[in-house]
């Protein structure tokens, strides 16, 4: 999708799902490599996608989103489902890139409302969102 000071954002495949791994690893979120394969391989055909923010190797981050229709709306609703940045990567504008990535891809697949859903239990996502 884009390339800012050596940070780029891509759409992720099944192929990224080892780098993936060890990132949701080091944020205590494990999964096991071959579960994300297959799943970002269906989340391409479904309605959604996963951006992940690359430096120079493993992803440092990535986001979720997923669109839907709601009856009360005219066009369809984004919701990111999963935003995450390496412990290590924090506090450099990463999350932020992801963001303004995932809304590009919103506005693309024709979305007029984009929600971030940010569990309680995880007060840094919640800091972030008020940032």
């Amino acid at each position: 999708m884009g390339n800012r000071y050596g940070l780029e954002i891509r759409t992720a495949t099944g192929a990224d799902a080892p780098g993936l791994a060890a990132l949701m690893e080091a944020a205590g979120r494990a999964v096991p490599a071959h579960d994300l394969a297959d799943r970002l391989d269906a989340l391409r055909y479904a309605s959604g996608t996963a951006l992940l923010a690359l430096e120079w190797g493993p992803p440092s981050g990535v986001v979720v989103l997923h669109w839907y229709r709601a009856l009360e709306l005219p066009s369809p609703v984004a919701q990111v489902t999963l935003l995450l940045v390496g412990p290590e990567e924090r506090r450099r504008g990463i999350g932020r890139q992801l963001l303004k990535a995932a809304s590009q891809a919103a506005r693309m697949a024709g979305c007029g409302t984009l929600q971030l859903l940010a569990p309680p239990d995880q007060p840094e996502l919640l800091a972030f969102c008020e940032a």
